[in-house]
């Protein structure tokens, strides 16, 4: 994978940080809780396996809703990016699983711990922050460098 830095726009990324920080401090102020995606997607999903009602998890399911209409909102004003992916079925399954099983063991999920945990200054966000992206860094190069 390379990076096109010709094509690099920070404006956008300045406009998508500033957007998810927005979008955080919402979910903060009106529900006094972190927007962990881990925990948003896991409720609504808890409330369908016991049999409850989804009312109570309406402001959750609205902002998935969010992130699913956004790149289509996006298409309005510009092409979506490539996103190529170089992999098989097999290994995005598997990517998908050791994400998961992180996700249970570090107690919540990149966007609670890398956006909200760290802007709260939360020492264990910040321990597994560092976790995530050594084993991420350690993956990439074993899987490129060594494996091949």
């Amino acid at each position: 994978m390379t990076i096109d830095w010709n094509a690099f726009t920070p404006w956008h990324a300045l406009a998508g940080g500033l957007l998810i920080g927005l979008g955080s401090a919402l979910f903060v102020l009106g529900n006094g809780r972190i927007a962990g995606i881990a925990g948003i997607v896991a409720s609504p999903l808890r409330a369908l396996t016991a049999g409850k009602s989804l009312v109570p998890e309406r402001t959750r399911l609205l902002f998935l809703l969010g992130l699913v209409v956004a790149p289509w909102a996006w298409q309005l004003y510009a092409p979506l990016p490539a996103g190529p992916v170089d992999v098989g079925t097999a290994s995005i399954v598997a990517a998908g699983l050791l994400v998961g099983i992180g996700v249970r063991m570090g107690n919540g999920c990149t966007s609670g711990h890398g956006v909200c945990g760290l802007s709260r200054l939360s020492l264990r966000s910040l321990v597994n922050v560092l976790a995530f992206m050594g084993a991420g860094f350690v993956t990439v190069f074993v899987l490129r460098h060594v494996i091949g």
